[in-house]
């Protein structure tokens, strides 16, 4: 019903899915995909207004999936049940009622997405900015403003949160030499803060100005509407970043 609930199998999906291979020394294999609405939704408040992303993917043996549309879904969600290894996929509630427009490949019956590679969802050579599930509709929508002002931003949908595609990142730097991160969960040792630490490690000579990073605010989630909205990543805030 929402990922919140996880919390509930924590210990079942981190100490028993996440390490049974490790342990076993390869003979045990779990093929078990945990799926579920994450992040914020819609006035619910604290405790169903959460983003898992960075939780569980701070786990060795674990693969964390957040898809944005609906090829993502698809592709992504026939590829984490066919590994062999447990697979955490993030779907987002609010974007369930949001049409994508979809091509034959990705409804032919062998259309699957590879695990751990990011998608350009729109090329640009002035600015990278990184994003997953709702966020990237929101970094799309920026881009489109951010055109009119001149600027030229390259949007990044990383899908894949644990592996992540590290390479597309660097690679995306190199070209545009500036980086924004996005992510609607807390800040703090966030997916945006790993990725701040990939580029800065790879490709810190090629910035010329400092990684900004948007993320939901350091509190819990508000249910007044209003402090809600302040509390998560909008499209100005990318905007002015």
């Amino acid at each position: 019903m929402t990922f919140n609930f996880s919390m509930q199998a924590i210990d079942h999906i981190i100490n028993s899915a996440a390490k049974s291979n490790y342990m076993s020394a390869g003979q045990i294999n779990v093929p078990i995909v945990f799926r579920g609405p994450n992040g914020a939704a819609a006035g619910v408040g604290a405790q169903h207004s959460q983003c898992y992303a960075a939780w569980f993917a701070h786990v060795p043996g674990l693969k964390v999936l957040a898809p944005y549309s609906s090829e993502d879904a698809r592709g992504l969600l026939k590829a984490a049940i066919r590994d062999p290894d447990p697979v955490v996929f993030l779907e987002n509630e609010l974007l369930y009622g949001e049409s994508f427009p979809v091509s034959d490949e990705v409804l032919d019956s062998s259309f699957a997405l590879p695990i751990g590679k990011a998608k350009i969802e729109r090329e640009g050579k002035d600015v990278t900015i990184t994003a997953f599930s709702k966020m990237v509709g929101y970094a799309l929508q920026a881009a489109e403003i951010l055109s009119k002002e001149g600027i030229s931003a390259e949007v990044i949908n990383l899908r894949s949160i644990r592996p992540l595609d590290r390479a597309a990142i660097n690679a995306s730097v190199r070209k545009t030499n500036r980086l924004v991160t996005l992510e609607e969960g807390f800040p703090q040792h966030g997916v945006g803060a790993e990725i701040c630490m990939s580029v800065v490690e790879e490709s810190f000579e090629y910035l010329d100005a400092p990684i900004e990073r948007i993320a939901g605010a350091d509190v819990p989630m508000p249910y007044a509407a209003n402090l809600e909205r302040l509390a998560v990543p909008q499209i100005e805030d990318i905007v002015r970043a």
